[in-house]
């Protein structure tokens, strides 16, 4: 699909000043994951070292999105920092688990629990996931 036809809105808060809230919606493919790539190269730019990626609102992710995500994590593990997924839609989801990517880079289901882990509270892992039967 064209970019006309399926725009990323990328929108970042700052929960803590080394805390990037990054909040996806849209299509996260080939079109646009040059959008997302460029906002987070700007926080770790800022300082920023922990990044928690909402992809509550993406319906569709492709090998382009997994591989930003990826790419932050290797960037964050050099600082010392974390990239959490938090409540990624279901078929994003489903896409992060068949792939392996949710080993690497954790989902949390909500901001609360993925700054817990970040915090390293005890009882806050984030969330396992089993499939459905």
């Amino acid at each position: 699909m064209a970019l006309a036809e399926n725009p990323l809105s990328v929108e970042v808060t700052l929960p803590r000043d080394d805390v990037a809230l990054v909040s996806v919606a849209g299509h996260l493919d080939v079109d646009t994951a040059t959008e997302l790539q460029a906002q987070l190269a700007n926080q770790l730019h800022h300082g920023r070292r922990h990044f928690l990626l909402d992809l509550s609102e993406v319906p569709f992710m492709d090998s382009s999105g997994m591989n930003i995500i990826l790419r932050v994590y290797q960037e964050t593990r050099r600082l010392d920092g974390v990239v959490q997924v938090i409540d990624p839609a279901p078929a994003v989801r489903r896409v992060l688990e068949l792939t392996g990517v949710s080993i690497t880079v954790p989902i949390s289901v909500d901001v609360a629990e993925a700054l817990a882990v970040i915090d390293g509270q005890a009882g806050a892992e984030p969330e396992v996931f089993t499939p459905e039967t």
